[in-house]
């Protein structure tokens, strides 16, 4: 088997940054599912936004963002709601951002089994950045499409632009 080529070796250098967030968007889901409020702060930057529309509101700073998410979310009450998320896409934008969408399907577990269980598909936008050496979300914008469309001005540019 030959060496990797500069190419390759680049490639697969971008290849474990874009696993490393991949890793903390999981992560996102696991910590708010399970009511880890505290650590789901934690992965935010200190000056971290979040965008959730008329829904929720914007969220400005790593401990806002701590404030809100107790108030949304109840710790007694793990997995009360399931937020998953897929169709990660992440571009690197310098040697210590990245940006990212990647689709959510957010369903209840506290309902009766002839109800509904889906509460939301979205769409986030997110901007990531490292902070000693750890990747951090700077930036996270939640365009909800279902079951009522709340976007932001920002959904009407396309992304990932290609071509």
């Amino acid at each position: 088997m030959s060496e990797f080529t500069p190419d390759e070796m680049n490639e697969l250098r971008e290849l474990l940054e874009k696993e490393k967030i991949r890793k903390l968007k999981q992560l996102y889901s696991h910590l708010m599912d399970s009511g880890q409020i505290d650590a789901l702060a934690d992965i935010f930057t200190e000056d971290a936004v979040c965008e959730f529309g008329p829904e929720y509101g914007n969220w400005e700073g790593q401990d806002t963002i701590r404030t809100n998410y107790h108030d949304v979310f109840d710790p007694q009450d793990p997995f009360s709601a399931m937020h998953h998320i897929t169709n990660h896409y992440i571009d690197l934008t310098g040697p210590d951002t990245a940006k990212g969408r990647s689709y959510l399907i957010d369903v209840v577990t506290t309902i009766e089994p002839e109800g509904q269980p889906i509460v939301w598909f979205g769409l986030y936008d997110e901007e990531y950045r490292k902070v000693n050496g750890e990747w951090k979300i700077s930036k996270c914008s939640l365009q909800f499409l279902w079951p009522q469309k709340m976007v932001m001005p920002s959904f009407a540019t396309p992304y990932p632009q290609v071509g």
